[in-house]
């Protein structure tokens, strides 16, 4: 039967109207679902603030600027070679993309590197808790034996004062009789490394624009929660915030594939070889996962390659659960929404001083 152009105007006119009373439904439907999904998270997570400066040491330029250099500096090793940048390298997301890093002279360091992102707002640093706050881990670094290798801190002082740094010392805090000390190295690296906080597309959508997640990673943020994830993978940094036994449902060395360390005399038994009690014995203090797609290979030891493999470890060890490969793409998805850009003012290492002649 032929019809006639304006037979043909009338039936496109009536099937747009048709679609639209069909997708107006639909629309809303989907808008209350993303508000419903938004506010479940929102009682779960927090965007990332602002700013993490601490009372007493203000965030100031000169601050910043002398941590970034000392953050870089590999000359106060004991071998010339190491820095905190050689285990956090803008690179790798902050952090070295090996299973296990490397410290001075070449020793294996025993655990894996997490990113220097958003660190401050962790419970505390290290797998095992064993450092209060960055500025801790800063300073207690310094006498490390894999890390710096120092033996007194008054030779790290002598050493900074021959490399040109008094200056800046200076510049940073006027006001200290003794600019160059090893506590305020510890400070200037703190104020810096306060300063790399990464935003990202799920701190948008927290703060109520749902679309910066696309379908993918609001069914993944929805199975995240719905799994059980949330339970440990909660707050500010998404983990972090507290320990956790690693491997309730069996040994997690039989899932990830870990090998016995000699530092740890066999398996990696978390904060048991900082406090010497069997209670924490395997418990570990939970990753943050902003940026962990951005940050292979996985968990303490770097023993899993993929974050698709990892997530499925985790619920199988710790949630007893088997995931579908379509969970664990969507969960993927949303992993992938935790990314945020690498602070510019981390992205480019600064020329450091030279030692005077």
């Amino acid at each position: 039967m032929n019809m006639t152009r304006k037979g043909w105007l009338g039936l496109m006119v009536a099937s747009s109207t048709l679609i639209a009373a069909l997708i107006g439904p639909l629309s809303a439907q989907s808008d209350n679902d993303d508000k419903a999904l938004l506010d479940r998270a929102k009682a779960l997570f927090k965007p990332l603030p602002e700013s993490v400066a601490l009372e007493n040491n203000a965030l100031t330029p000169k601050r910043v600027a002398l941590g970034k250099a000392l953050f870089f500096e590999t000359r106060v090793s004991s071998d010339g070679r190491v820095g905190c940048g050689t285990c956090h390298n803008p690179a790798y997301y902050g952090a070295d993309a090996l299973g296990l890093s490397v410290g001075i002279h070449g020793k294996l360091i025993p655990r894996n590197a997490p990113t220097v992102f958003n660190t401050p707002l962790l419970i505390a640093q290290h797998y095992g808790g064993n450092r209060e706050t960055v500025e801790e881990q800063a300073y207690k670094a310094l006498l490390s034996p894999v890390a710096y290798g120092n033996t007194t801190n008054e030779q790290v002082e002598t050493k900074l004062t021959k490399l040109g740094y008094l200056p800046l010392f200076k510049a940073a805090y006027p006001d200290d009789p003794k600019p160059v000390s090893v506590e305020n190295w510890s400070k200037a690296i703190g104020a810096f490394e306060r300063t790399l906080l990464t935003p990202a597309p799920f701190d948008q959508f927290l703060k109520g624009n749902t679309q910066a997640l696309s379908k993918s990673a609001k069914l993944g943020l929805e199975k995240f929660m719905n799994t059980g994830c949330a339970g440990c993978h909660n707050g500010v940094t998404v983990g972090g915030q507290s320990y956790q036994k690693f491997g309730i449902t069996q040994d997690y060395w039989l899932v990830t594939g870990s090998t016995p360390k000699e530092a740890f005399k066999g398996y990696d038994k978390g904060r048991f070889h900082d406090t010497k009690n069997e209670a924490d014995a395997f418990m570990f203090k939970v990753p943050q996962l902003r940026n962990v797609a951005a940050t292979p290979p996985f968990f303490h030891d770097g023993s899993v390659e993929t974050l698709g493999q990892a997530v499925r470890v985790m619920a199988q060890l710790q949630l007893g659960k088997q995931l579908s490969d379509e969970d664990v793409n969507h969960i993927v998805s949303f992993l992938e929404s935790l990314t945020g850009s690498v602070p510019a003012d981390f992205a480019s290492v600064p020329p450091l001083p030279i030692a005077p002649n």
